[in-house]
């Protein structure tokens, strides 16, 4: 009896009840993953973002597979209604992934990435590499060049003659590794960053779209 007694008010003055170790383990978030459910996802994100077939797919898959570790769905199923809710929107044009690639080379050469990044970050969306080169030639075609791009990165990461004059000869390897794993030519950021000021560095780049 006294055990008894000495066992309980132990369980009592520390904090917690005999009962409270068996309390079940909360079962992991299930969110919904009907057709209905899965649209409404999907219009939310696509009301917010723009995106490629591809990366919408992997947006709705992680609510999938979410529901799918709860319990709550076969991944099969999901995915199946996944894929259906894709082709209807790339259908009826609500998902392009020309347009798509269009839009966000543009967007990426005016901040100042390159070719080489450009195509990088399109495939990470997913985007097919047929629809990644037609995004390109588009940037070919309305004059988005390569210089005028290395020339935005120059200016955004204030480079090169956006230095002060007696820091640039310190700082120039540093600029050039900059653009160098920026996927931009080295023979190009050389050129460009021998520019004496920023007025400069414009009319070089536009030298370097007529060569």
């Amino acid at each position: 009896m006294e055990r008894a007694a000495f066992a309980q008010a132990k369980c009592y003055h520390g904090g917690m009840s005999a009962t409270q170790g068996d309390r079940p383990r909360k079962r992991p978030y299930a969110p919904s993953v009907t057709a209905a459910a899965l649209e409404r996802a999907a219009l939310h994100y696509l009301e917010r973002y723009a995106s490629s077939r591809e990366n919408l797919r992997r947006v709705l898959m992680r609510r999938v597979w979410r529901a799918a570790h709860a319990g709550a769905i076969e991944t099969a199923s999901g995915q199946a209604l996944v894929d259906a809710l894709i082709e209807r929107y790339a259908a009826s044009g609500l998902l392009d992934d020309t347009s798509y690639a269009g839009h966000k080379a543009a967007g990426l050469v005016r901040a100042g990435a390159s070719r080489h990044q450009i195509r990088g970050k399109l495939r990470q969306k997913g985007v097919a590499a047929e629809a990644i080169d037609g995004a390109i030639a588009g940037l070919e075609r309305e004059g988005a060049s390569e210089a005028a791009a290395a020339r935005a990165f120059i200016r955004r990461r204030r480079l090169g003659p956006y230095r002060p004059a007696a820091a640039r000869d310190s700082f120039r390897l540093k600029d050039l590794a900059a653009l160098a794993r920026a996927g931009f030519g080295v023979d190009l950021a050389r050129r460009l960053l021998t520019a004496p000021s920023p007025d400069d560095l414009e009319r070089l780049a536009r030298e370097e779209d007529e060569r």
